[in-house]
């Protein structure tokens, strides 16, 4: 198989390369919603310190995505989206 840039028919290229911010997005709100869980069972059982960590977890997780969107809402509005797969 030769090396080529990018396979055919896909978005992107070298120059322009195909955005994973959708990808984080999903990952982050993962984490979210997964630290946001395992928090309030922690701290339920008395677990308090690691019920803690996984609250700062969730609000790292939550500026995360904060992040990501307004690197994507930017890349809109520069009128980059040719990476994006939502919109």
């Amino acid at each position: 198989m030769p090396l080529n840039a990018q396979p055919p028919n896909r978005r992107g290229s070298v120059g322009h390369p195909y955005s994973a911010l959708n990808l984080r997005l999903a990952l982050a709100l993962f984490g979210l919603i997964t630290s946001a869980v395992f928090a309030a069972l922690l701290l339920r059982s008395d677990l308090v310190a690691f019920g803690w960590l996984f609250v700062a977890l969730a609000v790292i997780a939550a500026v995360d995505l904060v992040v990501i969107q307004l690197r994507r809402r930017s890349r809109r509005r520069s009128g980059d989206d040719s990476g994006s797969v939502f919109e």
